[in-house]
């Protein structure tokens, strides 16, 4: 598999700013108040950002990054573990993407289905999702689970909530974006795949360990990117 310039989003500073310290940036471009910089890592073309957190801004993201010329997406970052069988610093890799917070089941549509449009779970690319897989398991001993990410505009904060997102969608991770970026490449038929580092359970807990743990979940993350690119 060759691409001609792999684009790299991240929500949050943390997310990216390894990226900084390792990619030779050559250009950088500023659209809709993000910027997007571009070099080269392990040799190979990349273009990378910041998208900001949630679902508009990582949808004008992405629609901007494949504007640019990425004709792969990579996103990277932190996430709610939903999966019981997860723990914090697990790494869940996207099977797929659905928002969860789509709910227009006053008209009769299942929960998480986009009214009219021709699909509402978006399937990531399988030979990204081998090269996650193959990195996590060089990097992290196979703590990783390949697995639904579920995205919304809320924080989830509920032991109840979590439970209740397992057993409608089997979720592994709840996150912000990652639903978004999907659905933008699946329009634009970009391969992409979304890799989640567990910062925290998603079960009430966060204000205890999500500061604790999001630089190092962020960390894993970036490891698994850089890694990929390598054998990409």
């Amino acid at each position: 598999m060759a691409f001609t310039k792999i684009g790299i989003i991240g929500a949050m500073v943390e997310e990216i700013e390894l990226l900084h310290k390792h990619v030779d940036v050559t250009s950088q471009t500023v659209k809709a108040g993000i910027t997007y910089y571009e070099g080269k890592l392990h040799g190979k073309p990349v273009i990378f950002c910041k998208s900001g957190v949630g679902k508009v801004n990582a949808a004008v993201c992405t629609q901007i990054l494949l504007d640019l010329g990425a004709d792969c997406v990579l996103f990277t970052g932190v996430a709610g573990a939903i999966d019981p069988q997860l723990n914090i610093g697990d790494i869940v890799i996207s099977s797929s993407c659905i928002q969860h917070d789509m709910d227009v089941t006053p008209l009769g549509f299942a929960r998480g289905t986009i009214p009219f449009h021709t699909r509402s779970e978006f399937a990531a690319d399988p030979r990204l999702i081998e090269l996650a897989a193959a990195a996590s398991g060089r990097l992290f001993g196979g703590r990783s689970l390949t697995g639904k990410v579920l995205s919304g505009d809320q924080f989830i904060a509920s032991r109840d909530t979590v439970k209740d997102l397992y057993d409608t969608f089997q979720g592994a991770c709840a996150e912000m974006e990652g639903a978004s970026v999907a659905h933008v490449c699946d329009m634009n038929e970009v391969p992409f795949v979304i890799i989640r580092s567990m910062s925290d359970k998603a079960d009430g807990s966060a204000h205890v360990n999500f500061a604790e743990f999001t630089v190092t979940a962020s960390n894993h993350s970036y490891q698994i990117i850089d890694d990929i690119v390598k054998h990409i």
